[in-house]
């Protein structure tokens, strides 16, 4: 998968999975990992899927329609390339704390459904439920923060709601933030994200 390594100061921290949102590039969440953590490695990576020239990290049949077959190829597809950036980047495959805007968060949430071990904790920005009716892993001790608004046209409130409920259901500690806004990642939302980062 293309992407971006960036080996941080402090071996200790967690390694920043940086999931950019539909017609993003590995570039864009690079400045809010500058916010999160100036000291923790930093792997942000480009979503292997095209729509219309816009990268994603899985098809979808139409807005809000996620392409399921294709949800679980794509999650399987990350989660064994990050065991593979692990070992050739040297860092600890066990500490990784991903952050998503849109369908990057999207399919941070559904690493979180599908494998136990595959994040420590997720920054979910404007994100939906991945999979509904579906048996989730064990998640105690993993984190997740939520950030969504009251007024997403695409990301409906309930959405975020759902998500925290099923996260919890399966053991996760979930804090969930809102803003008076859209479907657009906002720096306050980013700065409540660094704040419950600071606290894992």
């Amino acid at each position: 998968m293309r992407h971006i390594f960036q080996k941080g100061t402090n071996p200790d921290k967690p390694t920043l999975l940086l999931l950019h949102g539909t017609g993003g590039t590995e570039q864009d969440l690079l400045p809010l990992a500058e916010i999160i953590d100036k000291e923790a490695n930093v792997l942000s990576v480009r979503g292997n899927v095209s729509e219309n020239g816009m990268p994603r990290f899985f098809k979808r049949l139409a807005e809000g329609v996620f392409d399921e077959e294709d949800l679980i190829f794509r999650t399987k597809e990350l989660n064994e390339f990050l065991d593979e950036a692990a070992e050739k980047y040297e860092f600890d495959r066990h500490n990784i704390v991903a952050v998503g805007y849109s369908n990057g968060a999207n399919i941070a949430a559904s690493l979180m459904f599908h494998y136990q071990d595959a994040l420590r904790g997720a920054s979910l920005h404007h994100p939906m439920v991945p999979r509904r009716g579906i048996e989730l892993p064990d998640l105690a001790g993993k984190h997740a923060f939520i950030s969504a608004g009251t007024n997403d046209p695409i990301c409906p409130a309930q959405e975020s709601e759902d998500l925290k409920g099923l996260l919890e259901g399966a053991g996760a500690d979930v804090e969930i933030h809102w803003e008076d806004r859209g479907h657009q990642l906002t720096i306050s939302e980013v700065r409540a994200a660094a704040a419950w980062y600071q606290e894992l």
